[in-house]
């Protein structure tokens, strides 16, 4: 009885759908069917579609939008030929050349979707499911045979309603003759032929922007270093791979588009062994006002010496070169690019062990090693430093001659079609703060040790903005049984004195990594040194930024501090702690 009465319910309210959906009356020798899409619903009404038709042909027209469009955005043509039994979806890039026109064609009858078919007032229902959807076809009887969405096969009749999981996506509302119309419907044209598959890959590569920044560059040690001699900023080349520290640091001055802000900016790192076996530390960094005449900058420490950078000297009377702005009044602070500002990380990685120049060396049942490992994170918060001239450099520590080899692309994507020129004034900006990633180590640099002694304090401006937080990369070393690479220790963020947050960096999905750690030792109980958890990072990974929001406090001077409780030295080894802290600003 229950099953029954249920089974009448759905009937019911399903009627109840079906009966929104009519037969649409057709003006005679109707060569355009005019359909409304919907996004949501047929509440929502977003766009239009056509068809226009010319037998045996017909045209689908979309509503675009009025330009300027973004570079590489895809002008698309959908034409069907009825006698042929065939649909041709043709994309034109930038100014219609030649080279620049392809084509796929495929069957306006598919074989490959099963159909329900039922008689619903007067209209023939077509249903099917894909990919989790329920998608419902209502088709008219007509001489021929008109559907606006091709891709989905061909009904016998014209398609008056598409809905998709029960909403309406696109309707029939009217038909009419225009004599004009179709004129300009034509299957001819220069155009490349293509599958499906290659066109989708075409134009997501025509809308992406890419810049290649290293390409199989090798960090090992033993190179000799390169060095620009007087004014490095008119003398040091674009596009040439300066090395530095030993050859464990790639440098490279580039040129980088301005974009506007729809776009999401991400990094790509592709990384494998060349020599070195270990897990090693690695940063992908941009030098702030490396262009900028009269301006002290991180490039001073990596062309020179770094103890030519500003010096932090702790409690433990050791140096500190270069991990603060060196600010002497506060109104220096508020323009930024007459203080000294430290890198900016896009990325802190791992290497794991080996992967790549080690592979044949272990064979482990049930294990294939990985070729390389590739990192991708998204740095869109810093894409104000990541415009025209650019200094961006690539660092593995490590004190192997083979080392390591790496290719680097930063990579943009659209979110919008149209181009919208707002990229001078989005009001985006980004304040280097502090880092103690020391990625001139092999060139003398200490390594983060001032935590046993000292918390990092630096001074910084709020302005006047709609959210400001604090981006922060925060990892543990000291490679032991009590060190702090495999100990959990909180992170104190300090605002004015004050506790304000409490970050534990700490990963315990390393074992989800050991494909690309060939020659990470292996112990008596199973287990892999890679797959111990660690503090903020697992070998063959990258560390994953923190936000702090800072949008409450009041426009003017403020402190910010960072306090580890760091381990005491052991048997000659020590801890340490690479962070690294950002101003972002909206």
């Amino acid at each position: 009885m229950k099953s029954t009465f249920l089974s009448i319910v759905i009937l019911l309210i399903t009627t109840s759908c079906f009966s929104q959906i009519k037969p649409v009356k057709i003006t005679k020798n109707a060569n355009r069917f005019h359909y409304e899409v919907y996004e949501y619903g047929s509440s929502i009404d977003t766009s239009f579609m056509e068809i226009v038709l010319k037998t045996p042909v017909y045209k689908v027209v979309t509503e675009e939008q009025e330009g300027p469009f973004v570079s590489g955005y895809a002008h698309e043509t959908t034409i069907v030929n009825l006698d042929l039994d065939s649909v041709f979806v043709r994309a034109e890039f930038d100014g219609k050349a030649s080279d620049e026109r392809f084509e796929v064609a495929s069957k306006f009858g598919r074989t490959d979707i099963d159909y329900d078919t039922a008689q619903i007032n007067g209209l023939t229902c077509y249903t099917c499911n894909i990919n989790s959807n329920k998608l419902e076809f209502f088709v008219q009887d007509y001489p021929f045979d008109l559907n606006p969405v091709p891709y989905y096969g061909r009904f016998k009749g014209v398609l008056v309603a598409f809905r998709r999981n029960g909403q309406t996506y696109l309707q029939l509302t009217n038909t009419s003759f225009d004599k004009n119309a179709s004129k300009n419907i034509t299957e001819s044209g220069d155009y490349k032929r293509v599958t499906g598959r290659e066109l989708s890959q075409i134009k997501k590569d025509k809308l992406i922007i890419t810049t290649r920044i290293f390409d199989d560059v090798q960090l090992s040690w033993g190179k000799k270093n390169d060095h620009i001699e007087g004014d490095y900023r008119a003398n040091t080349p674009f596009d040439s791979v300066l090395h530095y520290a030993g050859g464990t640091l790639a440098l490279k001055r580039v040129r980088l588009p301005e974009l506007p802000s729809h776009y999401q900016t991400f990094i790509e790192l592709h990384q494998h062994s060349n020599g070195d076996a270990y897990d090693r530390t690695g940063s992908v960094f941009v030098i702030p006002n490396a262009g900028q005449r009269l301006c002290p900058n991180f490039f001073d420490g990596i062309n020179n010496h770094s103890d030519s950078l500003p010096i932090f000297t702790g409690k433990d009377g050791q140096k500190y070169q270069g991990i603060m702005p060196g600010v002497s009044s506060l109104e220096e602070y508020k323009i930024s690019s007459m203080v000294y500002a430290p890198p900016v990380e896009l990325m802190r990685f791992f290497t794991p062990f080996g992967v790549g120049h080690f592979n044949d060396r272990v064979k482990i049942d049930g294990l294939e090693w990985a070729d390389e490992t590739y990192y991708k994170q998204e740095v869109t918060d810093l894409a104000p430093l990541l415009r025209g001239e650019v200094w961006i450099g690539v660092w593995i520590g490590n004190y192997d001659g083979g080392g390591h080899k790496v290719t680097l692309d930063i990579k943009s994507y659209p979110g919008s079609e149209l181009l919208n020129d707002d990229n001078s004034e989005d009001g985006r900006r980004c304040v280097p703060l502090f880092n103690t990633c020391n990625v001139l180590e092999m060139a003398g640099q200490n390594y983060g040790k001032l935590f046993a002694t000292d918390s990092l304090t630096v001074d910084v401006y709020i302005p006047e903005a709609k959210k400001v937080r604090l981006r922060y990369i925060s990892t543990g070393h000291g490679g032991w049984e009590g060190g702090d690479e495999f100990n959990p220790k909180p992170n104190t963020i300090l605002i004015d004195g004050k506790p304000a947050y409490s970050h534990t960096p700490w990963r315990e999905d390393c074992g989800c990594y050991r494909r690309f750690n060939p020659v990470s030792g292996n112990f008596w109980n199973g287990l892999s040194s890679s797959d111990y958890s660690r503090s903020g990072w697992c070998p063959g990974t990258a560390t994953q930024p923190v936000y702090f929001d800072l949008s409450n406090l009041s426009v003017g001077k403020h402190t910010i501090t960072v306090a580890i409780p760091m381990g005491e030295p052991q048997a000659g080894s020590f801890s340490h702690w690479s962070v690294s802290g950002v101003l972002v600003v909206e």
